[in-house]
């Protein structure tokens, strides 16, 4: 059966290490979606890490999507608008920013438009996805965040060996409660129990008509 989705994982599958796309894959993407293969960038990063790859591979037409957030959030990959979402409450950001600091762990959080961090010693690891995902980097207390707030992903994050020794300090409870994966040796991201990418891809797959068989899925990490 033919494939008509392509999900492209970002950092590690479709970029380079420098953060640029290849002519060669450039191409293979321009090729398959002449044939009308649906491809779909399908990454952690927000919106705003997104666009301007969006931009450079001309996928940003009227039925072009994206999958942010690690599969919280399908969008329009024109402007953004929201075609399906699943997010954190405040409740579940105060519980699990103090679960790291009894773990051991720097913390952020990220709602549609801004990275957030309680942690007056910011990591390096925060100010670099601030950068490479140009979303703005905002310190505020956990006490003093809007309750109303809504989290599309939260990350406990650290040296490799420091964020293995939390991890390991985190009780079974939590990964049964929440959706828990680490991609990348420095980042273990938590998420609605209900999120991943599968089902980002999903929920795309179906409002476009589109059977599970007829889906591809490209990537290189744990939450691939």
């Amino acid at each position: 059966m033919a494939i008509k989705l392509i999900a492209i994982d970002m950092d590690g599958t479709l970029l380079l290490p420098d953060h640029t796309i290849s002519p060669a894959v450039k191409n293979a993407i321009a090729a398959a979606r002449e044939k009308g293969v649906n491809v779909v960038l399908t990454t952690g990063r927000p919106y705003a890490g997104v666009h301007s790859y969006l931009k450079e591979l001309h996928m940003e037409q009227p039925g072009d999507y994206c999958i942010t957030y690690n599969g919280a959030l399908v969008q329009k990959a024109g402007d953004g608008s929201t075609v399906a979402q699943t997010a954190l409450s405040y409740d579940d950001y105060r519980y699990l920013e103090k679960l790291s600091r009894e773990v051991g762990s720097h913390f952020h959080a990220l709602d549609r438009n801004t990275l957030y961090t309680a942690n007056r010693d910011i990591s390096y690891y925060t100010v670099h996805e601030s950068y490479v995902a140009t979303i703005p980097l905002v310190f505020c207390e956990a006490e003093k965040m809007d309750p109303t707030s809504q989290f599309l992903q939260v990350m406990m994050l650290d040296e490799p060996a420091v964020l293995d020794r939390a991890i390991a300090r985190i009780p079974a409870e939590v990964k049964e409660k929440y959706t828990v994966l680490k991609s990348a040796p420095y980042f273990l991201e938590i998420l609605d129990k209900r999120v991943n990418k599968g089902t980002g891809v999903k929920s795309l797959a179906e409002a476009l008509g589109i059977k599970p068989e007829e889906v591809m899925a490209i990537g290189d990490q744990e939450n691939d």
